[in-house]
């Protein structure tokens, strides 16, 4: 993409920032689980929200768990288990999960029923991670093999794609058992594959290595990863486009910043099942 092109595309992507939400659009009480690819985003999102103007958004809680399938929140001790008592109360009007690899996971299933039942017009968003190792059978050994072998584009984005089907059709289950769309899918791993496939490709600003962008073999991310994921789940969550606010990003440049909002967005719009579409 030459220079000219990608600012069209991006004044493009400013000027389309409205959304078309199915049926009423909620309150924005939200509550979070999920592991370690997820547990960064609620900080995140309340930083975006605020430098948005989005007065709505509140936190109603969290409960992050290492590792974690989202059937281990529910199972979590009861006296304990916040995830379950704010539903409970019905005080929630989106509750995020964050599935591991094993799908269908029968704790997404326990809390959407469970919340529905007390808020019945409440929203489920649950996350599509990025694959940790990179792949689900060929891993990575150690963060520094990720420059050493050449990235398999194709092979990451098919193993992403056959994880998404699987959290799609767990999540379409649930939507015709509700008699609704209820529930939602955050693409977060195929906007990291998008970010991944940039890097290779020599066109992400300031970052030449695909080390730069994890910690670890495992996949923890590092700040581009982690601001992208996140700004995801804001445009999910909030149904709006990420681009063009305002946000301080102090461990990248402002021109990183930029793509990572404008990956989120195209990504998140474009896909059906994230329940946020660009409207003209």
């Amino acid at each position: 993409m030459t220079r000219r092109t990608f600012a069209i595309a991006l004044v493009l992507v400013c000027v389309v920032p409205s959304v078309v939400w199915a049926g009423e659009t909620p309150r924005l009480r939200v509550f979070y689980t999920g592991h370690s690819f997820h547990m960064f985003v609620p900080g995140r999102v309340a930083l975006t929200a605020k430098a948005a103007g989005v007065k709505e958004y509140q936190l109603a809680g969290s409960q992050g768990i290492g590792g974690s399938r989202v059937i281990q929140h529910w199972d979590k001790d009861k006296g304990d288990n916040q995830a379950r008592k704010a539903l409970e109360k019905g005080d929630v009007d989106v509750f995020t999960m964050a599935p591991h690899l094993k799908i269908p996971d029968e704790g997404i299933d326990h809390f959407v029923e469970l919340g529905l039942k007390h808020n019945p017009k409440m929203r489920f968003v649950v996350q599509q991670s990025w694959v940790p190792f990179d792949y689900l059978e060929k891993r990575v050994k150690d963060n520094a093999e990720r420059d050493a072998v050449k990235l398999d584009v194709e092979k990451l984005r098919d193993d992403h794609a056959r994880w998404r089907g699987l959290i799609e059709t767990q999540a379409k289950a649930l939507n015709k058992k509700a008699g609704r769309d209820a529930v939602f899918i955050v693409p977060a791993g195929d906007a990291v594959v998008k970010l991944r496939t940039l890097v290779a490709e020599g066109k992400a600003p300031g970052i030449t290595k695909q080390s730069e962008l994890f910690t670890d073999a495992i996949g923890h991310g590092k700040p581009p990863v982690v601001i992208l994921v996140s700004y995801c789940n804001f445009a999910c969550i909030t149904g709006r486009s990420p681009v063009g606010i305002d946000v301080k990003e102090p461990a990248i440049s402002a021109e990183l910043n930029t793509l990572l909002q404008r990956i989120a967005w195209e990504t998140v719009s474009s896909y059906a099942m994230s329940g946020v579409t660009a409207k003209k």
